[in-house]
């Protein structure tokens, strides 16, 4: 893949991930029951974001973990702060035990991109050192 397309599909899975951020915010404030309509809102728009932004990804690559499944299984168990207010704590704990593993897999996804974009273009790619060098470590 070049690095005409790893740029955007970097950026759009550094996005993707800013949402799943929001998306734990959101279990936060359902667990301390502090929010309102606006919030409710605000969720919707994200799990919107969430599944279409998720096509998007897919359609520029191949990933087998987290699968489609796990991430519509995860926004479709949570249809609203409400809903997710009234959940038992230890359902809300699975269900951020779910964010989580999806969360970190999508990490894993970004990290797997920017080393194709250093493989494609090394000389563009701040190497590990350079990088720590740079934040003064």
């Amino acid at each position: 893949m070049s690095t005409a397309k790893l740029t955007p599909l970097i950026q759009q899975t550094e996005n993707y991930l800013e949402c799943w951020k929001q998306f734990n915010q959101f279990i936060n404030l359902a667990r301390a029951r502090k929010f309102g309509n606006d919030d409710e809102t605000h969720f919707l728009e994200i799990k919107s974001v969430l599944v279409q932004e998720l096509e998007v990804i897919l359609a520029g690559m191949e990933v087998s973990s987290p699968t489609k499944d796990e991430i519509h299984a995860l926004i479709g168990n949570s249809p609203s702060l409400r809903y997710l207010s009234e959940m038992s704590e230890g359902a809300l704990r699975g269900l951020e035990n779910q964010w989580h593993k999806i969360y970190i897999g999508w990490h894993s996804i970004l990290g797997q991109l920017k080393v194709k974009q250093t493989t494609v273009e090394p000389t563009k790619g701040l190497g590990l050192s350079a990088a720590l060098g740079k934040l003064g470590l």
